[in-house]
């Protein structure tokens, strides 16, 4: 790669001040928010920042009783901070690949480790998965993002998105999804031959079983989900 003049790399690297909306890709990887107020993001993922902007991390009591006792065993997975104030915020995510979603009144899960930011209208659940099989997988905890409003959620390369319909069930890795439609309702299946031939501690013994009407976004990544890997 040839060497650039500081005038030359300033020019090209520098960041779009256009402002015309409250997230915008800066680039694939970071997150420019231009805030006017509050929003929720992911604990650890300021890079830079310009204006007057606060930051406080999200109260283990903030979302009531019964996402506290989520957060106790969900450790830093879904940790999230506000920023508050006025200005430009840039958030990235361990070089992560950024996707923003427009919500309409409509609703996703996204998983703990993923969600990078949301704005302040949509409301948010940490949800679990009802079979303690996913434990073995790390593929536990998700937030419930609902309303109208825009979240983002970063991925190890590109998604792919796969749609589901009714008798048409996909299967997917726990350790490679990231986000699925509201309308779904995952199940956890065990393969018990890959089980015993891959052995007990084999993460593709364990598969998420999504049926109905939906999508779900996976990446071409394992994260160890049980220790928030990014």
């Amino acid at each position: 790669m040839p060497a650039h003049s500081l005038s030359q790399f300033v020019a090209d690297h520098a960041e779009d001040s256009t402002n015309s909306g409250l997230f915008e890709l800066e680039s694939d990887r970071v997150l420019e928010c231009n805030l006017n107020g509050m929003i929720w993001m992911k604990v650890g993922a300021m890079v830079a920042y310009t204006g007057q902007i606060k930051f406080t991390r999200e109260g283990m009591l903030d979302q009531g009783i019964g996402n506290f006792l989520k957060k106790a065993i969900s450790g830093e997975g879904a940790s999230l901070s506000k920023a508050e104030g006025r200005g430009k915020l840039y958030l990235a995510d361990g070089g992560k690949l950024i996707t923003v979603l427009k919500l309409n009144n409509e609703t996703v899960f996204v998983n703990g480790s993923d969600l990078l930011a949301l704005e302040s209208t949509l409301s948010k659940d940490i949800t679990m998965m009802r079979k303690i099989a996913a434990m073995a997988s790390g593929g536990l905890f998700n937030v419930k993002v609902g309303g109208t409003g825009m979240v983002a959620f970063g991925t190890h390369g590109e998604p792919l998105v796969l749609r589901v319909s009714p008798g048409n069930p996909v299967f997917t890795d726990p350790q490679a999804t990231v986000a699925w439609s509201g309308g779904l309702s995952p199940e956890f299946k065990t393969d018990m031959s890959l089980k015993t031939f891959l052995g007990r501690g084999s993460g593709e013994s364990f598969q998420m079983m999504f049926q109905g009407e939906g999508f779900v976004v996976v990446q071409p990544y394992e994260e160890d989900l049980a220790k928030g890997d990014s």
